[in-house]
Parts: structure tokens; C-alpha cells; sequence
């Protein structure tokens, strides 16, 4: 993997008004390796140094969330990593310990994933305005200081952050989210996806999702990708994905169609109200998305003023593919 002193160069054009950041050279790094109580490349701190909690926070009577925090004595500031499908907080282990040399990181599974609470749709809807509030409750209930905080936020994850920020103003001082769906266009959406936000073809949808789980916990990461551009995800992330998809009442493919039975109407609420998103947004984008079009991430920062990073051969998960960029744009965000 590349080091900091191997930062992807970048040039700087402009696309509707929106300062876009190409990158100059495709630089693949290989997905991190390690263990909860070891750092990964590019750590200053011993291994003995760092350690991950494991825990579980109380929301309500409802939700308890799994949860990972990273902490540092004396933290510059704190970022929240929120996973998407079918991901959990695991997605975030290696990098967290990468960055907990300077700062206090949290991470924890959505409802519906991992091995936090999964209650039946009549307790809990499962829907991004849902989610956008138990970010917020776990914000407040972790302590975390918002003055000093960025939220890295990728695919389910993405829309609830922005929900939140638009309700409360303060509750971050900059977001980075990328490959996800903040607007309602499905002809920037993959087919499967599109068919589980209407319609009759819904459930069949779910059950095709749920039928599929071996396929897609192996090669949804890597679909649509070149041969030479393949990684394998971690195997704690992979082992822990596989043993939590049917953990509690609902399965995680039914946690996703149900978040997604609610997306359009949510994400017509975030659009006509952008003007209330006063908090700085960066987009971070894998330029061969297979899932979520970079044309989505490229609309959306322009209608936001925001800076696009669109990262070459890189697909819907970034952070797995080639965690060093993902590192160095939060970094970035604490400058």
C-alpha cells in the first residue's frame, strides 16, 4: 500500500461549476490487513498502543447498537464511519486503527446489520429518516464531541447523515460521503436496486436478495470490476457479514429492502431541502460504480458546491478497495 508520502496526485477541472478532483494516476492499494489490537501500515503507535472496543450502546427500549470505538488520548478530533450493504462495523476495523494515532474513531452496525438490534418493520421502519435519527441518539448517547467531529458516510449510510445534518446544523463539522443515492434517479441505479424502491416487483426483489446472500457476500464487492482491479474483502469482515445476515428477526437483505421501501420518499425530502444543508459535504466517488453511477455523484456536488474526488478503477466500496485514499480525505477534513 501507499504510504502518505505516495498520495494519489491530483488535477483540478471544472464540471458545472463544481470543482472536480481527477485523479491523475490509478494507484490500487491492497485492502489492509491486521487484527482489533494491531495497527495498520503507516501506524505511529505500537500495537500495545491501540485497541478497539467492542460494546453495545442502548438507543431506546428498541435498538441496541454494536459498536467499535478506537480511542486516543489526546484525539485532534473524532470521525464516525457508517457502513452500507451488506457491510458492518467491521468494514472499518483497519482503518480506524490506522487513524486512531490521531484521532478518537467510533463505527457501529446499523439495525438490520451485524449484531445490533434487528425489530420486526411494526417497531422499527428501517428508514433512512429512521436511521438519521439513531445516528443522532448514538452521537449524543457516545459523548462525542460534535465541534471537533467528521462523519465518513458510504451508501445506506450516506442519506441519513445528510438527513441529520439538515436538521441539525451542528451536529458535525464536515461529512464525506460517497456512492449512494442522495437523489431519486433510478436510471443511475443498478436494475436490482431500482426494482426495490417500487412497485409489485419489491418482495420478489427481497427474495431474490435473500436467495443470493452466498453470492453476494463473496462478489458483490468486486462486481463489475476488472480482473486486474479484484480484491478480496478481510476475512473478519467477511466471516462476521456471513454469521450475522439471519441474526434476530429479520435477515440483513430485509433490513435493506425495507430502508429501501422509504427511499424515494426520503430522498425527495433531502432534495427539496438542500438549501438547509449548511454543514461542509466532500463526495468521494469510485469512478466504476457499478451500483450507484458516478453521473449521481457528480450531480450532487454540483448542486451543493462540493468538491468530487472521483477515484479511477476504483468501484462501490473505496474504503475496501483502496482504504489509503479514504485515510487521507479525512485527514484532509481535519486541515
Amino acid at each position: 500500500m501507499s504510504n502518505s508520502s505516495d498520495k494519489i496526485k491530483v488535477r483540478r477541472r471544472c464540471h458545472g461549476g463544481v470543482a472536480i478532483a481527477i485523479a491523475a494516476a490509478t494507484v490500487l492499494a491492497a485492502p489492509v490487513s491486521g487484527s482489533f489490537s494491531g495497527p495498520a501500515h503507516g501506524q505511529t503507535l505500537s500495537a500495545q498502543e491501540h485497541n478497539a472496543e467492542v460494546s453495545f450502546l442502548e438507543i431506546d427500549k428498541d435498538i441496541t447498537l454494536r459498536r467499535m470505538v478506537v480511542r486516543n488520548a489526546n484525539p485532534k478530533g473524532t470521525v464516525l464511519f457508517l457502513h452500507g450493504f451488506p457491510e458492518t462495523m467491521y468494514a472499518w476495523k483497519d482503518i480506524a486503527l490506522t487513524l486512531a494515532g490521531d484521532y478518537e474513531v467510533h463505527a457501529f452496525d446499523w439495525p438490520g446489520f451485524g449484531l445490533s438490534s434487528r425489530p420486526t418493520v411494526a417497531m422499527f421502519s428501517y428508514a433512512p429518516k429512521d436511521y438519521a435519527r439513531v445516528l443522532y441518539d448514538y452521537i449524543r448517547k457516545a459523548g462525542i464531541d460534535t465541534s471537533k467531529l467528521t462523519i465518513y458516510a458510504t451508501d445506506i449510510g450516506a442519506l441519513p447523515a445528510l438527513l441529520l445534518a439538515q436538521e441539525k446544523p451542528g451536529i458535525a463539522t464536515s461529512i464525506i460521503v460517497g456512492d449512494f443515492a442522495p437523489f431519486d434517479r433510478p436510471q443511475h441505479m443498478y436494475e436490482s436496486l431500482q426494482r426495490l424502491k417500487a412497485g409489485p416487483s419489491m418482495e420478489q426483489a427481497r427474495d431474490q436478495l435473500n436467495k443470493n446472500r452466498d453470492d453476494i457476500l463473496e462478489n458483490a464487492f468486486r462486481r463489475g470490476l476488472p480482473k486486474e482491479a479484484q480484491f478480496d474483502v478481510p476475512r473478519p469482515l467477511k466471516d462476521d457479514m456471513s454469521r450475522a445476515w439471519s441474526h434476530g428477526a429479520i435477515t440483513t437483505a430485509d433490513a435493506f429492502s425495507h430502508y429501501y421501501a422509504h427511499f424515494t420518499r426520503d430522498q425527495n425530502h433531502f432534495e427539496s431541502n438542500l438549501e438547509r444543508l449548511a454543514i461542509p459535504v466532500t463526495v468521494v466517488w469510485g469512478e466504476k460504480d457499478l451500483y450507484i453511477k458516478k453521473e449521481m455523484g457528480i450531480e450532487f456536488a454540483d448542486r451543493i458546491g462540493a468538491e468530487l474526488t472521483l477515484l479511477p478503477g476504483i468501484g462501490h466500496y473505496p474504503h475496501l478497495q483502496n482504504p489509503q485514499q479514504i485515510i487521507d480525505e479525512v485527514r484532509a477534513a481535519f486541515r
